[in-house]
């Protein structure tokens, strides 16, 4: 489709004034507009008025209505789906710049939120002549007051983040949680000193921006869990409060990030700008579709339908058009909303590559990137990219300003802990904060989200539990979900009592901790994962609002050991700044020392051979008095050993001082790792140490 330019506003949306409410809403190709306006929960508006045109800005000021007012839109203009035009006056629309959505029903049995007649043989180019006002959500004027009580945002460098991975709702659903309420913002809340006592530093929170029901699931026990369905990009979703009142979303998520920054965590939204929930063709219509289809989505078609079909590339149904300046400001906006109204320190972007859609095809210089780049406000949040969609990997090549999740440090991960051949010096790059992947473009090391395992595919626990997803659940026959975890089930499929079993997979857990805590980079974490959480094999459990999905916090007592591993592991992480680094190794010497910044062993502290497909073992010594730190000069040897057999390892000898033991997974619970430097213990040898098959082992010499 051709694309339009259009005069762009920031004043769209519902605002305030000491009178009245001003409404303005973009829509290039409407004919009409008109203002529904509703003084009670009926079905049907009390008013209907109409707005001005102003350019592609629609406007109208009401004077007598406040804060609290319910509204809709209708859009009139042409119904021709083939040409990408999808108007019906007859169906009510969301504002997209609507900061309170109020669901009406997660149900829609009659399909009137369809434009077009669902019984019609010509499918979606009929017209549907029935209201949708039984169904639709209303648009709630809001105005907010909000005591943040002298809480700012926390001082913390990207550098220092260690992100904690969670579902708001699925933290305290389970009725283990014994909280007060339960799966909710403020629930949540209750749970902040467990997250201290861990030591992370960020929360990353799943989608929590309003979203549409999904009526496509075979049965009503699934459900749109995760949230990767946004309708409402300024509006906090409803479903989270703990109270129903229009605007309680806002004021409870608001009291959840002041109270995270209380505690001196940062909060990043993983935020969804990629698509929509209006799917396909096929789709309901709740907003965007409805008001300007063409500026909002990026169609094809063939020669007689050009604008019929959507561009798929999430894999959803359609993707936003970011060719069209009005997308590229409503997110623009939408980030400046969250990053100012809501305080929020960071952004995960789901499939961000759509983002960078220039022309059909991603670029990094694409519009949308560089008005990000140029905004005062965004420079100064975290950006994290997920650098893939369905059609297009672009690991690595993001502007400047962003991180990546690094799904190449995952699988290189799981792949070297299960074994496979080849993988070490895979691994070295990525323990080093894979150079390969940000160092050309002028990014620091900690611009790579490294992770082993996140919300999407299998726990921690359950990598090494099970070697095939389990997701019957999920009523699609296993189909669904990834087919390459690089899982290892340590021996017995599933759940096991066997002890030997048991045991090697909390070990394994432990080197894959270790890992993640003693690589270059940013660490995330996947929330449960410090205390074994299982989705019982399942590897995709976005529809899985339930016990599946839920923390169970009995586990928590339960594995209280392995959870105590992680929390000292984290404090450990943070006393030595070189693990922190924010410029890539050399190799070299940098401080005169004698000693390089970075040096790779194998086990016989010779250079390993790289091109050795069954070295298993990988050793590296940091030399922390390259990073300015208050420990002064100190040494870590770092030795990851996912081999079958055990290895006595030599050790790197200056000035004969002593080695200290920090970290050793293959230990009794409580001597496996430290809580700090003064409680290491000095090893017998001090040229050799012995580490057991599948283990990991941190060194510390003092200076």
């Amino acid at each position: 489709m051709a694309q339009r330019e259009s005069k762009i506003d920031n004043g769209l949306g519902a605002r305030i004034r000491h009178d009245g409410v001003e409404f303005a809403l973009f829509s290039s190709r409407a004919e009409a507009v008109h203002l529904c306006l509703f003084d009670s929960n009926r079905d049907e508006p009390d008013r209907q008025l109409a707005l001005q045109r102003d350019n592609d800005i629609w406007r109208l000021f009401v004077p007598g209505i406040g804060a609290g007012q319910l509204y809709a839109y209708r859009v009139a203009g042409p119904y021709a789906p083939e040409k990408g035009l999808r108007f019906n006056p007859n169906k009510m629309v969301l504002d997209p710049y609507a900061q309170v959505i109020l669901p009406r029903s997660d149900l829609d049995p009659e399909g009137k939120l369809l434009s077009y007649g669902p019984e019609s043989e010509k499918g979606d180019l009929s017209l549907d002549l029935r209201s949708n006002g039984d169904v639709l959500p209303r648009c709630v004027v809001y105005q907010s007051d909000f005591d943040w009580q002298g809480v700012e945002k926390p001082s913390i460098a990207a550098t220092d983040w260690i992100i904690y991975e969670v579902h708001v709702k699925g933290f305290t659903a389970h009725p283990s949680a014994n909280t007060r309420g339960t799966g909710s913002y403020l629930s949540f809340i209750e749970k902040i000193p467990y997250l201290q006592s861990l030591g992370v530093n960020a929360v990353e929170l799943l989608p929590i921006q309003e979203i549409a029901p999904r009526f496509d699931f075979p049965s009503a026990a699934l459900s749109e869990y995760w949230g990767y369905n946004t309708i409402g990009f300024f509006a906090p979703n409803w479903r989270y409060s703990s109270r129903r009142f229009p605007g309680c979303q806002i004021e409870e998520f608001k009291t959840l990030v002041r109270e995270l920054h209380r505690a001196g965590i940062a909060v990043i939204l993983d935020v969804v700008y990629n698509h929509t929930g209006e799917g396909d063709e096929r789709g309901s219509t709740f907003s965007f579709r409805g008001i300007d289809n063409p500026a909002y989505y990026a169609l094809q078609g063939p020669g007689d339908a050009p604008g019929r079909f959507y561009r798929n590339d999430a894999g959803t149904g359609n993707i936003l058009n970011f060719d069209e300046p009005i997308v590229r400001q409503m997110v623009l906006d939408s980030l400046r909303y969250w990053s100012q109204e809501m305080q929020v320190d960071g952004f995960r972007f789901d499939l961000a590559t759509i983002l960078g859609h220039h022309n059909g095809k991603f670029d990094r210089e694409a519009p949308f990137f560089q008005e990000v780049a140029q905004d005062p406000v965004l420079r100064q949040v975290g950006l994290i990219a997920e650098p893939w969609d369905t059609v297009s990997y672009q690991m690595g090549n993001f502007p400047e300003l962003w991180a990546e999740w690094n799904d190449r440090y995952r699988d290189t991960a799981r792949r070297f802990w299960r074994g496979d051949q080849g993988q070490a010096r895979h691994l070295a790059g990525r323990v080093a904060g894979s150079a390969d992947l940000f160092e050309d473009d002028h990014r620091t090391p900690y611009r790579s989200i490294n992770y082993i395992t996140c919300h999407d595919g299998f726990t921690l626990n359950d990598l090494y539990s099970y070697e095939q997803k389990r997701n019957e659940a999920n009523l699609e026959d296993n189909r669904d979900g990834s087919n390459n975890n690089y899982s290892w089930n340590c021996g017995i499929e599933g759940e096991t009592d066997h002890p030997t079993v048991v045991q090697l997979r909390q070990r394994m857990i432990k080197n894959a901790w270790c890992l993640l805590m003693m690589s270059i980079g940013t660490p995330m974490v996947l929330g449960g994962d410090e205390f074994n959480r299982s989705q019982a094999g399942n590897n995709n459990a976005y529809c899985q609002d339930n016990e599946i999905s839920w923390f169970n916090w009995q586990k928590a007592a339960k594995h209280a050991e392995i959870r105590e591993f992680c929390r000292r592991l984290i404090s450990l992480r943070k006393q030595f700044s070189v693990l922190r680094r924010q410029t890539f190794f050399t190799g070299k010497d940098l401080d005169f020392d004698q000693i390089p910044d970075i040096t790779w062993y194998d086990a016989n502290l010779e250079t390993p051979v790289w091109e050795d497909p069954n070295l298993r073992l990988l050793a590296y010594l940091l030399d922390g008095s390259e990073v300015p730190s208050a420990l002064g000069n100190y040494h870590l040897y770092v030795v990851f050993n996912a081999d079958s057999i055990s290895h006595l390892v030599r050790l790197p000898v200056w000035h004969t001082r002593p080695w200290f033991r920090l970290v050793d997974t293959a230990q009794p619970a409580g001597k496996d790792c430290v809580e700090s430097i003064d409680d290491a213990r000095q090893i017998e040898q001090n040229n050799r140490y012995p580490v057991r098959s599948r283990s990991a082992v941190v060194l510390l010499q003092k200076g």
